[in-house]
């Protein structure tokens, strides 16, 4: 017999620590290679992680709820095939529980909560030593925390494995008042360095210098249920609250006439998923319009750097997709490559790993441009939130037939049905100035609204 090592998976090469949100499997269950056998949550996706041998679970380390550095033991699997780990993967780090806090908290916060002793000051590593590469080797997340609030992170003594400072140690650093704004903005290298879709924490909801006031924490009443957040939720929410406090956000609202391309995806749709497995929707219709107006309006497929601008050169598009346990955006890259098939196939395929946890952490970043479409749940249309470092977002509303005013060859107008949406578009006006907003929308409009119909697809 011999004991094969389960690890914690490095998902993406920014990813330092994983949550280990739920054992598909439990001790004494048979498993066959590349089987999933527990579920993660980093700072980018939600994944089932597949076995990296055929045996029986014999030890689980850790427990569900439990967040460890990559590399971590997670399980013991026992074969009779000599199976030893994948080569190249991380040598494990200690499993002590000690430096591995929950996804969530399992009671409310109370002020108790926040008087914590704030980390002592680190004790004097040698330059170069492991120790201080351990700690300063701090995940993206904390590394933007402490330059947002003056921090230095050598200076702090981390819980996590030998000194690392985690989210938890600066969070107790910055509620003891140890935060001091940084007037310095962030140069472009800098910024194009940092990962999509980068989340902030709570704390960071406040304005440097106390400037803005954190809501009071409520309390549960008798009768209420308290309910941790998940790990994918709670990213959600400080990402949304990042992107409020960061954008100047505005939004405006087309109307546009689908009657042409309802046409087209009616003649050729029963062709088209009949040769390719797949359903051919609106959404890569206007997936294809979309990509065209980014390269018409270059500004619009941007990102602000401090004072500078990156005018990108990509057009990817992240596509937000809803699940039942959450958001995530699936991105698919060099859209303006693609042909309105390709963005289909792609489109699909994205959309259903995305729903069954098969997503690597490049598939959820990268973006450049996000599209939501709240239409498929009857919303007319909607005042999306920009997904960060982006400067704008496109909302998708209901596709319904409605009356119209036609005025015909003559000049003489009619009452006519037809097929229309609203098309929304969140814009930072940091960079986004309104006019080209409404350009952007307005070619948009025009390129779906005389959709060629020879060479569709």
């Amino acid at each position: 017999m011999a004991r094969v090592d389960v690890i914690m998976p490095q998902m993406g090469e920014s990813i330092a620590e994983g949550t280990l949100s739920r054992w598909l499997k439990k001790v004494g269950d048979e498993v066959k290679r590349d089987e999933p056998i527990f579920e993660i949550s980093t700072d980018k996706v939600d994944a089932e992680i597949p076995a990296p041998s055929a045996g029986t679970i014999a030890e689980v380390v850790v427990t569900e709820g439990q967040t460890v550095p990559v590399g971590s033991i997670v399980a013991y699997i026992e074969t009779d095939k000599g199976a030893v780990v994948a080569a190249g993967a991380p040598a494990a780090a200690p499993t002590s529980t000690a430096s591995s806090a929950p996804a969530a908290p399992t009671a409310p916060t109370t002020p108790a909560a926040t008087a914590m002793a704030a980390p002592a000051a680190a004790p004097t590593a040698p330059a170069g030593s492991l120790e201080e590469r351990l700690r300063t080797k701090s995940s993206p997340l904390v590394r933007k925390m402490a330059a947002e609030h003056g921090i230095e992170i050598t200076g702090l003594s981390g819980s996590g494995i030998a000194g690392r400072v985690t989210k938890r140690d600066l969070l107790q650093a910055i509620e003891q008042g140890e935060a001091r704004p940084t007037a310095a903005a962030p140069s472009a290298a800098q910024t194009a360095r940092q990962p999509t879709m980068q989340p902030a924490t709570r704390s960071s909801m406040h304005a440097p210098g106390g400037a803005e006031h954190q809501a009071p924490v409520p309390e549960p009443w008798p009768g209420d249920v308290v309910e941790p957040m998940s790990k994918m939720r709670a990213l959600i929410s400080d990402h949304m609250v990042v992107s409020r406090r960061t954008s100047a956000h505005v939004t405006s609202v087309f109307e546009v006439d689908l009657t042409r391309v309802a046409r087209i995806r009616a003649k050729q749709r029963a062709a088209f998923e009949a040769q390719n497995g797949q359903k051919l929707t609106f959404l890569p219709f206007i997936i294809k319009a979309a990509v065209d107006g980014l390269r018409q309006f270059p500004t619009l497929n941007a990102a602000v750097a401090g004072t500078d601008v990156i005018l990108r050169k990509q057009y990817n598009v992240g596509i937000a997709v809803a699940l039942e346990w959450g958001l995530i955006v699936p991105v698919i890259k060099h859209a303006d490559r693609l042909s309105l098939t390709g963005i289909t196939m792609t489109l699909n395929d994205l959309a259903a790993r995305a729903r069954a946890k098969k997503l690597s952490p490049e598939e959820v970043g990268g973006g450049t441009f996000t599209i939501t479409n709240p239409g498929v749940f009857g919303s007319l249309f909607g005042t999306p939130i920009i997904n960060q470092p982006q400067v704008a977002i496109m909302g998708v509303g209901a596709i319904e037939k409605r009356p119209k005013v036609i005025t015909g060859a003559d000049g003489e107008d009619t009452i006519a049905i037809r097929t229309c949406m609203y098309m929304s578009l969140s814009f930072d006006h940091r960079l986004v100035d309104g006019a080209v907003a409404d350009e952007f929308l307005a070619y948009v409009k025009k390129q779906l609204e005389t959709f060629p119909e020879a060479g569709a697809l």
